[in-house]
């Protein structure tokens, strides 16, 4: 998924066309995300993350998803509002998707093909999060359990040696 990452089209949560060269040289977290689920309070910890690591190239991107127990009954503005007003949430929020089924987002799709998980390449639950290096290549998956300070290490590693 080298180069086809940035050919890859999605929308933010307002429903415009999100520009994927600003990810350009960028390391990139993609994390799909419910605001009822259990791993909600990683939002924060996505944030800070973000915040001590936006400077040097970070990009985290959030996807709104209900694919789990209809966990994000919200739509795509009100998820972002509620992960801004709630969480602390600064970094960018897409539009709401499907992360797995006959429905899947291709960029999901794209993802799971890249790094399987545990026995199967679909995304089990939410806050699956993929770190993608500055060429596009898909260098780790992280199940949901995994919080990201877990995983803090491979992303200064990734920022500062790709």
């Amino acid at each position: 998924m080298k180069s086809r990452f940035y050919d890859m089209t999605f929308n933010d949560a307002h429903g415009e066309p999100f520009d994927t060269d600003l990810l350009r040289d960028k390391v990139v977290i993609i994390v799909n995300t419910a605001s009822e689920c259990g791993f909600r309070s990683q939002l924060e910890s996505l944030e800070h993350l973000y915040q001590k690591y936006k400077d040097e190239g970070l990009v985290i991107l959030g996807f709104p998803s209900s694919d789990f127990r209809n966990q994000e009954p919200l739509n795509s503005k009100d998820a972002e509002s509620c992960y801004r007003e709630n969480h602390g949430v600064t970094f960018p929020i897409m539009e709401k998707v499907h992360v797995r089924g006959k429905d899947i987002h291709p960029l999901f799709k794209a993802l799971t093909e890249s790094r399987t998980g545990l026995l199967t390449s679909a995304i089990k639950w939410n806050y699956t999060k993929f770190l993608v290096s500055r060429e596009g290549k898909i260098m780790d998956r992280y199940p949901p359990q995994k919080k990201p300070e877990q995983f803090e290490e491979d992303v200064k590693k990734t920022l500062r040696y790709t």
